[in-house]
């Protein structure tokens, strides 16, 4: 609320009308009340007194042109306002291959941990043959410049198939026995490998070769995939679809340049698909990468820690063969 007073000089007399041909300089003074009408948004006239007649115009001010008035004031007493800094909205950084689906995630993740165990293998050979499976058979043609730095041996090749079978049979029974929902998208994939491996290790048994029990790398591994089931499916799926992963983009190369320093005529039906495994393992991809929509970031993360939990187990189980 702003007040405006305005005094006429005359003690008796009314305050006469503004006219053009006025000789009264002082009127000119006065306000026009027609200014504050556009200006403000009501006026109100109060009554003078005979001893001082006056005008009172009290003039409501909108809040805006009040704040106005007020910086203008601080204006003139040399204080300074500092700008209004918006808070600037803050987005989480996306995860490698966020974009394209968990699946890429993976992905990424799967490199960076070859990455690490390649670093580890240059600064300690001994501690990286401990570690990774992959790395420790697949590398070593490379690092001594021929193939006779490993040699493959019939047993450890049996207990490879061996672990392998309980690890595929493990997560196929799984998918085809659970009541979850979610599992229901990977069935039947054409992926399976269960049959496959039983087949050829009923060959090596009729080449007069002992089928020995699964070993301690299958076992603990078929173990934790049991508990991942039962308690967290979302993270079972991590294995599920990493263990076909790593098997057709790694494992089943060094298993056949393996075998074929043993076996040179016989090809295995662990080997075989039923169409091009490139395809069938996109199938899997695109319905993981849809289901994993409906995930929360939290879960999504957990996913991707394991990852690596699935490459070391199955790094363990192919290392059986040069064991």
């Amino acid at each position: 609320m702003a007040t405006l007073t305005c005094h006429c000089s005359s003690p008796s007399l009314p305050i006469p009308k503004l006219t053009s041909n006025s000789s009264l300089p002082f009127l000119h003074k006065i306000p026009n009340p027609q200014f504050f009408t556009n200006k403000y948004s009501s006026i109100k006239y109060l009554n003078w007194t005979h001893s001082r007649p006056s005008i009172i115009l009290q003039c409501l001010l909108s809040e805006t042109e009040a704040e106005t008035e007020t910086e203008e004031e601080d204006e003139g007493d040399g204080a300074t306002l500092l700008p209004v800094k918006k808070k600037r909205r803050r987005y989480r950084k996306q995860y490698p291959g966020e974009k394209k689906g968990i699946t890429e995630e993976m992905r990424f993740v799967a490199m960076k941990f070859r990455s690490s165990e390649d670093k580890k293998k240059s600064g300690n050979n001994d501690e990286m043959e401990d570690s990774n499976g992959y790395e420790s058979v697949s590398s070593n043609e490379d690092d001594t410049g021929g193939e006779e730095s490993w040699e493959p041996s019939m047993e450890g090749f049996i207990k490879y198939l061996v672990d392998s079978k309980l690890v595929f049979s493990t997560i196929e029974r799984i998918v085809d026995e659970s009541s979850d929902v979610s599992y229901a998208y990977f069935r039947r994939t054409g992926l399976e490998r269960a049959e496959c491996i039983s087949k050829d290790l009923e060959w090596f048994s009729l080449q007069g070769h002992v089928i020995p029990e699964p070993s301690d790398p299958g076992v603990t591994y078929a173990n934790y995939l049991e508990e991942l089931a039962e308690k967290t499916p979302r993270l079972f799926l991590s294995h599920f679809y990493n263990i076909y992963f790593s098997h057709i983009a790694g494992g089943q190369v060094i298993a056949k340049k393996a075998f074929e320093r043993l076996v040179e005529e016989k090809e295995l039906e662990f080997y075989k698909w039923e169409g091009d495994e490139e395809k069938l393992l996109q199938s899997v991809r695109e319905s993981f990468n849809m289901l994993a929509k409906h995930w929360s970031r939290n879960d999504k993360t957990k996913c991707l820690r394991e990852v690596t939990k699935a490459f070391r187990f199955m790094g363990q189980i192919i290392r059986l063969i040069i064991l």
